[in-house]
């Protein structure tokens, strides 16, 4: 099985983290170009700065296939282990089906009858298709398209920011009406757009030489995300455009106005380069959670075979492509605070981890160590925790239909419960098989 290299995995969490600069345009709306530079400075500082140190020491340390999963299993426990592979899980249902649908809705601004209905339904079914055939053909070949996908899809924004740093001012759209200065609002959609470290870790199985690999690979992979995210915006604020104007989308409006329409046909090319990427990137991810707990048993043994060649999951990789493929009509819209509040959760049963650890096997080998010891593991949790908090109260009126955001949470996470309850009684049935056969007994009644 070939493995993923340094520059593969880097792209590869390039595309789970950011998928490039789009998603930043409700940022400048809400805190203004300063406002907008200073937050996607300060929030990696405070939220993904701890969390690149805490996933480089756990991967090194613990390079596993699994990630999250396995660290915080071998931390606290089994019933943990589950809650944090389910927490992704459920995350990953009302997150997934998302990405076709930004493939549609870009494809709609070339093409605008195939951006809706049962052309949209059919179009977003094809890219799961196609996400689902090229996982199967094993980590590496998604490695190496996240590495095309990711130049073909800056390459409009270099061209944006560099016209845009060498000319002050252009011809701005029609003055809007001004908008509320909204700080906290903009921070909350950065998290959203600095979250999804730990999304690179559960392949670790797959990647060439991961104890040297994955603190590189954070650390490159880091500062391209906010060199990405910063410059273009900055560029930008040179231009005159009020950023009361933008709005999802609005960097296609912006490259055309900044540069012509040519750029902004490039810049919806690669938004929809950026639907795929993201899917693709993160099916890798997530379909090696279900065949690991298959592993363990806490799913049937099916989901855990794996293409001969490729080393693949290829029934999980299968189950996750039909399931998010099912959730295309139901028209979920991103709810930033119930994502955030999911993937929040899980981040801090993997900084618990990184405690107990550091507690229960002092003497665990950690080529990458973050700094500070005990005190140190405990007090890089610090940000990524206010952070979270702030980010509850701002949206705890957000609402799912008739249910609180919040209580629809509690409901996810609580069921988890009940799941593992099932789930357990499932890996206890196969790790009794599994003694039997190698212990050499037979069950009564049964004769050879």
């Amino acid at each position: 099985m070939r493995k993923l290299t340094l520059l593969q995995l880097v792209a590869a969490t390039y595309m789970m983290v950011a998928g490039g600069p789009f998603g930043l345009e409700d940022i400048v709306q809400k805190a203004g170009y300063l406002g907008a530079v200073v937050v996607l400075i300060v929030t990696p500082l405070v939220w993904s700065l701890p969390t690149v140190l805490m996933v480089s020491e756990l991967s090194s340390a613990i390079p596993e296939e699994g990630g999250y999963y396995t660290w915080v299993k071998r931390a606290m426990g089994r019933f943990w282990g589950f809650q944090e592979a389910w927490l992704s899980l459920a995350a990953s249902v009302f997150d997934m089906a998302i990405y076709p649908t930004l493939f549609t809705l870009y494809l709609g601004r070339l093409w605008p009858n195939l951006g809706t209905g049962t052309a949209a339904f059919l179009i977003g079914s094809a890219v799961i298709a196609l996400c689902v055939a090229w996982n199967t053909s094993g980590a590496r070949s998604v490695g190496s398209g996240s590495v095309l996908m990711t130049i073909a899809m800056l390459a409009p924004f270099a061209v944006l920011a560099g016209t845009a740093l060498l000319h002050a001012s252009t011809a701005a759209p029609p003055p809007v009406q001004p908008v509320a200065f909204d700080l906290l609002g903009g921070i909350l959609v950065a998290m959203w757009n600095y979250m999804g470290w730990d999304n690179a870790t559960t392949f670790a199985g797959e990647v060439k030489r991961p104890q040297r690999t994955y603190p590189l690979a954070m650390m490159t992979a880091s500062a391209l995300v906010a060199l990405t995210y910063v410059l273009p915006v900055l560029a930008v604020s040179r231009t005159g455009i009020e950023h009361g104007s933008w709005s999802t989308g609005s960097w296609v409006d912006v490259a055309g106005v900044v540069v012509g329409q040519w750029l902004a046909v490039a810049v919806v090319c690669g938004g929809m380069i950026s639907g795929i990427g993201l899917f693709n990137a993160l099916m890798l991810s997530y379909s090696r959670i279900p065949a690991v707990l298959a592993e363990d048993g806490f799913l049937p043994k099916i989901f855990a075979r794996r293409q001969a060649t490729t080393g693949a999951p290829w029934m999980a990789i299968l189950a996750c492509g039909v399931a998010w493929a099912a959730c295309l009509t139901l028209g979920f819209e991103r709810l930033i605070a119930l994502d955030v509040l999911l993937y929040g959760l899980s981040l801090l049963l993997e900084f618990g981890a990184l405690v107990v650890l550091r507690v229960r096997e002092p003497n665990l080998a950690r080529p990458f160590c973050e700094p500070g010891g005990l005190f140190g593991a405990v007090i890089v949790g610090i940000g990524p925790l206010a952070l979270l908090g702030a980010a509850l109260w701002r949206e705890h009126d957000e609402r799912i239909g008739s249910l609180h955001a919040l209580t629809f949470a509690a409901i996810i996470i609580a069921a988890g419960g009940l799941v593992y309850a099932v789930s357990a009684a499932l890996a206890r049935r196969h790790w009794r098989r599994h003694i039997l056969a190698h212990s050499g007994c037979r069950r009564p009644g049964h004769h050879i």
